[in-house]
């Protein structure tokens, strides 16, 4: 097995660090206290897109959905799919064959339940090939593309890729995004349109929200549709005193129905 650098930060030991777990080193913890620094709301943020995650994998499962495929899922640690939903088999999907390698190994005692490949999300046929190799892609799946969109570019064409796998998803499948942004609130959309669009450096994208959109295509939302990811059917209400977080984690859940509604 490929073995991490242990000199340089990778993003998916950063993310595990931040969600509190064990499988980091020193530079992966030093790189997470500097970015601290400059945006202190990043831990927070991130610990409210996996809360996020098992609120809408605990909504999908209590749906009756069985199989789970969960797109740049990094390593599959504190809290991932199949923890949250032990019922169901789950596909990690990470295009760094490192990192694929080490989530595979994670997953060893849940062999036959939750496995990870290495596949490019933006190639869609070839990260159902892989896994239908594990989940029947003819029955429902909750497809997860969570924090994990604004990484890519719009020249990478990753609507193509979410297409791509709406369309292939089988009747009752739920797909679940959650995608940053810092161009404002829902109503302020028209003011944000001359603001900072596109990538940063080409390494991804500030998206409006009405961007964040259209990755659903034409796929009814669950209530209560496109949120700030911690307002998505919250745990319990708010506090008075409660960090209110910034505006710019969106999230929702869709599902694809047999038919379109009637008129």
């Amino acid at each position: 097995m490929r073995q991490f650098d242990q000199q340089r930060p990778n993003l998916a030991r950063m993310y595990d660090y931040m969600l509190g777990g064990t499988d980091n080193f020193a530079v992966d913890r030093l790189a997470i206290e500097q970015l601290a620094e400059l945006v202190p709301e990043a831990v927070p943020l991130a610990r409210a897109n996996r809360a996020f995650l098992q609120r809408a994998v605990r909504y999908v499962a209590a749906a009756g959905v069985r199989q789970f495929l969960d797109l740049g899922s990094g390593l599959p640690t504190q809290g991932s799919a199949h923890e949250v939903a032990p019922e169901a088999r789950v596909v990690y999907v990470d295009h760094d064959p490192v990192v694929a390698a080490h989530a595979q190994a994670l997953l060893a005692a849940d062999a036959g339940r939750a496995v990870c490949v290495q596949a490019d999300l933006l190639d869609a046929d070839d990260v159902l090939a892989k896994a239908g190799a594990h989940l029947d892609l003819a029955r429902p799946v909750g497809i997860l593309l969570v924090s994990i969109l604004h990484f890519l570019p719009d020249s990478a064409r990753p609507d193509l890729a979410v297409a791509r796998l709406r369309e292939r998803a089988a009747p009752g499948s739920f797909l679940v995004i959650s995608h940053a942004t810092t161009l404002g609130r829902l109503e302020d959309e028209e003011h944000a349109r001359g603001g900072y669009r596109g990538s940063s450096g080409g390494r991804g994208a500030d998206r409006r929200p009405s961007e964040i959109r259209a990755f659903f295509g034409d796929l009814p939302f669950e209530p209560p549709g496109l949120v700030q990811a911690v307002d998505w059917r919250p745990d319990r209400p708010k506090l008075v005193g409660d960090w209110a977080l910034p505006s710019s984690l969106m999230a929702g859940v869709a599902r694809k129905i047999d038919q379109p509604p009637s008129a």
